[in-house]
């Protein structure tokens, strides 16, 4: 298990500026980050001298760039817009995430931010506040995540004049054709070997701890794995800035990496999984205790279980993400956990006994790391909080077991979403709301979208 050098929360906010300053005299430019709540991440560009501002007094944004759909488009519903004067609200830098932008044109920086209001409350519209509120539940049960994100995308190469649908395909390596599988093949990763080298300096330039990169089960895509960390805050940030790196390093290399669920129907889509124990005050990880463990563990995952079909559009927040859940293509259908079976939604790794910890393989790699990672957390807390016991463990294709199908329809997600006394405990009730308009707002477009199936077939 690896973990991050602690942030030390007694220095002054600016002592990490000056340090940083000090490293790279020569910085001239900042980028200010803040994910919204589709993970797109948004902010500004400014010049060097803001940096010290995001970090006392803030940077101002409109509240309501957490009321946008996928395609950056004001949702009134949420509320957020106009018919509240589209109000500001202030940024503040997150302690520790100040860092270099290896792949700028010119020496630059980048911090985290996290929304407030006019009054310095922190913004119920934030994702990465509904994570800092699961956390504090968690610490308050003595307990503290530790969280590991995996996270699957395809390398894409432009394919100029043909049609918008088709303007993308896989990277393939030394000529195989697009039909192999090549799964975990050592050829696909060298043929890729500059780019990978890439993502790996900028990685350690970031402090991004990725540990494995695989070849996967598709041409062109490729897995990321993260290191262990004993900070779930952390973890999550980890998850967004390695997917900026990749995309950004792609760019540089003339491609284009798509964390997109399903971008072809034929193939194995993208998943975002996560590895979660739970460590006590003295470092150690619950589920591993012999007297407990084992209990533990089975309330944790049944409170997975059940809380996962009401959680699912946060797991699944986009369209195209439910394209992914078919039978057979190792992403789950079906509410089931088990022992070392990848069929299930909820597997527990074979492995060495002191390092037991479930993975949660449902959500796609679109989708929010801060609201994943607070859905399962809450879950596993009202498991073992209310002693829970989960149905028996399948050994076997799950896709053909007796167990609840999840949601495969994203209205269906959002009907479970609105209703739901889980969610509305987990993220409150104003963001329940919001997610909700925006998700309802997003199915209006798809659904009044002509596909050229349709034409082809009937015009």
């Amino acid at each position: 298990m690896t973990s991050q050098p602690p942030v030390d929360c007694t220095a002054s906010p600016l002592d990490e500026v000056e340090r940083y300053l000090a490293a790279h005299p020569d910085t001239e430019a900042v980028e200010l980050l803040i994910t919204d709540t589709n993970a797109v991440m948004r902010g500004k560009w400014a010049p060097a001298g803001t940096i010290q501002k995001a970090f006392t007094s803030g940077v101002a944004f409109p509240l309501s760039m957490f009321g946008l759909d996928v395609w950056g488009r004001e949702v009134m519903e949420t509320g957020l817009h106009v018919d509240t004067g589209d109000r500001d609200g202030f940024c503040m830098a997150v302690p520790g995430s100040l860092r270099p932008v290896p792949w700028a044109d010119v020496p630059t920086a980048q911090v985290i931010l996290t929304m407030a209001t006019e009054g310095g409350q922190p913004f119920h519209g934030d994702p990465r506040q509904a994570l800092e509120r699961t956390m504090a539940r968690a610490n308050a049960a003595g307990l503290r995540p530790c969280v590991a994100f995996e996270l699957e995308f395809y390398l894409l190469t432009a394919a100029p004049g043909e049609s918008a649908a088709e303007a993308y395909r896989p990277v393939l390596s030394f000529g195989d054709g697009p039909d192999r599988q090549n799964m975990y093949a050592l050829s696909d990763l060298s043929a890729h070997a500059s780019f990978f080298a890439d993502v790996r300096a900028a990685a350690k330039a970031q402090a991004v701890p990725i540990d494995t990169i695989i070849s996967e089960a598709a041409p062109g895509q490729f897995e990321v794995n993260l290191k262990h960390r004993v900070d779930g805050l952390a973890a999550a940030d980890d998850a967004l800035m390695l997917k900026r790196l990749i995309q950004e390093t792609a760019r540089r290399h003339g491609l284009r990496a798509t964390f997109m669920a399903k971008p072809f129907m034929p193939w194995a889509g993208n998943g975002m999984h996560l590895h979660v124990s739970l460590v006590d005050g003295d470092g150690n990880n619950v589920f591993a205790d012999p007297a407990r463990g084992q209990s533990t563990l089975e309330s944790a995952v049944a409170g997975l279980l059940d809380t996962m079909a009401p959680a699912m559009l946060v797991f699944v927040p986009t369209w195209n993400g439910y394209r992914r859940l078919l039978p057979g293509s190792y992403a789950p259908t079906r509410i089931a956990w088990g022992h070392n079976n990848r069929s299930v939604a909820v597997r527990i790794p074979a492995g060495d006994p002191s390092a037991l910890r479930v993975e949660h393989r449902i959500a796609g790699a679109d989708a929010n790391p801060y609201l994943v990672l607070s859905a399962i957390l809450a879950g596993m807390l009202d498991g073992i909080e209310g002693g829970r016991t989960p149905p028996p463990p399948t050994d076997r294709n799950a896709y053909e077991a007796p167990a609840p199908e999840l949601p495969d329809q994203m209205d269906e997600a959002v009907g479970l979403f609105r209703k739901s006394d889980f969610v509305r405990r987990t993220f409150g009730v104003e963001y329940q709301a919001m997610f909700a308009a925006i998700k309802d707002a997003e199915i209006a477009a798809f659904r009044s979208e002509i596909s050229p199936l349709e034409r082809s077939t009937y015009l």
